[in-house]
């Protein structure tokens, strides 16, 4: 009778070390942002301004997986501390467009050794963290299109 509850195993959950993982990357990454005065959250944000420089909310959003009630706070922090800049499209004012400030591009010089000392935290080989990116993306991709989840 109990197998019929082998399923509710914690040992038996995918999500759970997908979820555990997940928290301990993250708490390893926190003394090094401690450092740039940013959340693991707002260095997220910051990559993908770093990359393409304006963004409006929405893309941000879908890039990060964020919903716009999670991004609002967290743009704001960082409009305060003056690594970004916010305005309404000119051509649509309805799209809030993100921008990232010369002060923010000075920070990724501070930030550009935060990867590296990152992949120094976690044993994996160059082939297996390649393996585990393109089965995490292709998971995110299948909950993305189809909400398979």
């Amino acid at each position: 009778m109990e197998k019929n509850y082998d399923s509710l195993k914690l040992e038996n959950q995918l999500c759970f070390p997908l979820y555990a993982c997940a928290k301990e990357i993250i708490r390893r990454y926190k003394p090094l942002l401690d450092e740039l005065d940013l959340t693991y959250t707002q260095y997220l944000a910051m990559m993908v301004l770093w990359e393409k420089r304006s963004v409006n909310v929405k893309e941000l959003g879908r890039c990060l997986y964020l919903d716009s009630g999670t991004l609002t706070p967290l743009l704001k922090k960082l409009e305060t501390k003056g690594y970004i800049s916010r305005s309404r499209s000119t051509t649509d004012e309805r799209n809030l467009i993100v921008e990232i400030t010369e002060k923010g591009m000075l920070l990724r010089e501070e930030a550009v050794c935060v990867p590296e000392k990152m992949s120094a935290c976690v044993d994996l080989t160059d082939e297996e963290a390649g393996f585990l990116y393109r089965i995490l993306y292709r998971l995110l991709k299948n909950e993305k299109s189809e909400d398979s989840f």
